[in-house]
């Protein structure tokens, strides 16, 4: 766990060295995160059914002095998870470093890059490749008014690689014709960061009754998506902007790309040759021949 996690990444990162008690005050609150750990102790405890006791012991096992810095770090990060590009403007002018914004900019990108990378689970990374190398299941992707950019970039690769990708456009008017074709088995990947989208997650909800597999890729604090995905990846956006950085997301989802391609390259060097006939009889790129 590193110094700079999330509280619900704490919680799920500890959740084997907790005792049966505070196992079950964990799984309760990420059920409902972050609302979950906004009442007070007695309320926290009556909900999960454990003893105040246990509540503060867990917040202590999760690296504070006890349930009210817990909370207080919790409601900080809550405002950064809303916070809007002026917000987030003014808080990274406060206190502007020497270096030139390229430096702090570049800097700013590798460590979310390697903390990012380095929580990631193999084994979670694997299934989902696999689960998008699987011909049998359709793969719809979808994201919200910055990040369908991520879902379209995806999107447009997996489709070279694969047959049966949908790109679902940005309006939830939209939605329930795609729905009614996602089958059980089928892939939903979604991207989704802070200041959340609400069709999104209303997306989310709709095919969760349908045996659907919901991948998200999200940032640190983690969309509300969550409840519903199957797998999950976070990742670290925060830059000297008034805007989040999305170049962590992309690098996952360019890794996810390449290898769902090398899984089916069996059949995706036939489909691309074809693809690239098609190229040259439409003459879309220049030759210099």
């Amino acid at each position: 766990m590193t110094d700079n996690s999330t509280i619900y990444e704490r919680l799920q990162t500890c959740l084997d060295d907790l005792t049966r008690a505070e196992r079950q005050l964990a799984n309760a609150l990420l059920d409902n995160w972050p609302v979950s750990g906004l009442s007070s102790i007695t309320t926290v405890a009556k909900s999960a059914g454990v003893s105040t006791p246990t509540v503060a012991r867990m917040a202590q096992k999760l690296g504070f002095r006890g349930f009210t810095d817990f909370q207080a770090a919790l409601r900080t990060e809550l405002e950064a998870q809303i916070s809007n590009p002026i917000t987030k403007h003014a808080q990274w002018s406060a206190n502007v470093p020497d270096t030139h914004i390229v430096n702090r900019f570049a800097d700013a990108i590798l460590q979310n890059l390697q903390s990012t990378l380095s929580a990631i689970d193999p084994d979670t990374f694997d299934a989902v490749c696999g689960k998008l190398a699987d011909f049998d299941r359709k793969v719809f992707v979808a994201g919200g008014r910055i990040t369908h950019t991520l879902a379209e970039y995806l999107f447009l690769h997996l489709q070279m690689v694969r047959p049966g990708v949908t790109l679902i456009p940005s309006s939830d008017g939209a939605w329930p014709h795609y729905v009614m074709d996602m089958s059980d088995g089928d892939v939903l990947v979604l991207f989704d960061v802070r200041r959340y989208q609400n069709d999104l997650l209303k997306l989310a909800e709709f095919v969760s009754g349908r045996d659907v597999e919901v991948v998200l890729l999200t940032d640190q604090w983690g969309s509300p998506v969550s409840k519903h995905a199957a797998y999950k990846f976070n990742s670290r956006i925060e830059v000297p902007s008034a805007w989040d950085s999305n170049v962590t997301i992309l690098s996952l989802a360019e890794t996810m790309i390449a290898e769902v391609q090398t899984r089916t390259w069996n059949t995706t060097e036939a489909r691309m040759q074809d693809l690239e006939t098609l190229f040259d009889a439409t003459k879309l790129f220049r030759k210099f021949q």
